[in-house]
């Protein structure tokens, strides 16, 4: 029997505050446990929580970023339920009127050298705290309760049911981490659990109207996990549905080591958690004018400069891709192209030179000593024929090293501008031939992919000053 597949995803992603969300305790990873916690934290007898603003803001951004309706009356709830690692038996979310409602994700999947457009539709954004941490693998014996991390706060983003495979929700969770990193709100760490998300995967016939009975994988931490527990699932519900058998609804963990889910206990249900609004809060009131200054405030976002990268500016698809990755990156790109107008030239020179030397000196784009302007002038004195591109290479690297100096006057001292001395060109070009007459003999004979050797070997000997296309045209010349 064949099924359609229907996946939604719960996206847990921790802020970026300096506190926690209601208390003063530092809202930072790490460190010895509990050395981050207070009185509020532990939920110690007569504490009132007091609510952290920037967190408040921080989700206003995202639910704007994903054109969600910023709820302007929204207000916290208890959600009761009983873990060692929820110091007050209960956790401050909200559930009845969330942050931020509605809204979708925009976002592209990359197959091969093909981009397809996809959206997935947001049911809502909600605030709340996180829990603590429980540690079974020091002592057969005990669990261990580390509540650093009780209390930061958490952005839960809650997908409607609407991907139809796990490409595409790895794909809308990459998405996500590329948001909260582009805004700043996260840095979207999923090893160190700043991003989890708990995966919601069903069956149901084709064609179907009705759901299919839903099975959670809860604490995702990695996008490709995420993939192949999505993978997995499918599998294992298909199974047992072709079968005979009846999917139950509950909690299941991934193993990665074995690509496997396996149970954990039976699902809740929403009564099991006895809401009810929180008494301590007051709740949360936002003016037009508030939303309205945070929207002034929005940098442009990834998915719409995809578009403008592609179509407008004309560069390649793959390179818009990668720019907008990285909102640094982006933003150094486009302050380039402030300064000229080749902006494949620009993409090409962010990517592969100066992204190559991030990478060997584990360096970020923002502590790169060559400033976009000095990038783009570099690119003009190559567009206008003053320097050639093997020169251009040798003048990153010097400019690296002296990023004020004058480009022409490093390209003179250094022998690079390009040479239009066609005697020496001449020479050049018979030094190469005579040490390379087998291959001569060759290229006589039909191998004329060798030009482009003799063009190498040319430029090779005159340092890159040469131009590469006057080379070109007299060792054609000369070959004949």
């Amino acid at each position: 029997m064949e099924y359609d597949i229907v996946i939604g995803l719960e996206v847990h992603c921790q802020l970026f505050t300096e506190s926690k969300i209601f208390a003063s305790d530092a809202n930072k990873f790490g460190g010895d446990p509990n050395t981050h916690i207070s009185v509020l934290t532990l939920a110690h007898p007569g504490v009132l929580p007091k609510l952290n603003e920037k967190a408040v803001e921080y989700a206003i951004q995202l639910g704007l970023a994903f054109d969600c309706e910023i709820n302007k009356f929204n207000f916290f709830d208890r959600k009761n339920y009983f873990y060692p690692d929820l110091p007050k038996g209960y956790q401050i979310s909200q559930d009845k009127s969330p942050i931020c409602l509605g809204g979708e994700v925009k976002f592209k999947i990359k197959q091969g050298k093909v981009f397809s457009s996809h959206t997935v539709k947001i049911h809502h954004i909600h605030l709340e705290e996180d829990a603590g941490k429980s540690i079974h693998d020091l002592n057969p014996n005990f669990t261990y309760l580390d509540y650093n991390r009780a209390g930061t706060p958490l952005l839960e983003i809650v997908s409607e049911p609407c991907m139809t495979s796990p490409l595409e929700a790895a794909s809308y969770l990459a998405e996500i981490r590329k948001m909260v990193r582009y805004l700043g709100i996260s840095d979207g760490n999923m090893e160190e659990g700043s991003l989890r998300a708990d995966l919601n995967v069903s069956l149901k016939p084709k064609g179907s109207e009705k759901l299919g009975t839903k099975v959670e994988i809860k604490n995702m931490n990695s996008i490709r996990f995420l993939q192949k527990a999505a993978e997995y699932e499918i599998e294992r519900q298909a199974e047992i549905l072709n079968n005979g058998g009846t999917i139950i609804q509950e909690t299941r963990s991934f193993d990665p080591d074995q690509g496997k889910t396996f149970g954990m206990r039976v699902k809740e249900t929403m009564n099991d958690y006895r809401y009810f609004p929180e008494p301590d809060l007051a709740p949360i009131v936002l003016t037009d004018e508030e939303i309205k200054e945070a929207k002034v405030n929005m940098p442009k976002l990834p998915y719409e400069l995809f578009e403008t990268f592609s179509k407008e500016m004309g560069i390649l698809e793959e390179h818009a891709y990668l720019l907008t990755e990285e909102r640094a990156l982006c933003e150094y790109f486009l302050e380039t192209s402030n300064f000229t107008k080749n902006y494949k030239s620009v993409s090409n020179w962010i990517l592969s030179s100066i992204k190559g030397y991030l990478n060997e000196n584990n360096m970020e784009i923002i502590d790169f000593p060559v400033k976009p302007s000095k990038l783009a002038e570099l690119i003009e004195n190559i567009d206008k024929g003053e320097i050639s591109n093997s020169a251009g290479q040798m003048l990153m690297s010097l400019l690296i090293s002296s990023p004020e100096s004058n480009i022409i006057a490093l390209a003179k001292s250094n022998n690079l501008i390009q040479s239009k001395d066609t005697d020496a060109m001449g020479s050049w070009i018979d030094e190469v031939l005579t040490q390379n007459a087998t291959k001569v003999e060759e290229y006589k004979k039909g191998k004329k992919g060798l030009i482009g050797f003799f063009v190498g070997e040319v430029m090779k000997k005159s340092k890159g000053s040469a131009d590469p296309k006057v080379i070109n045209s007299l060792v054609a010349d000369k070959l004949k």
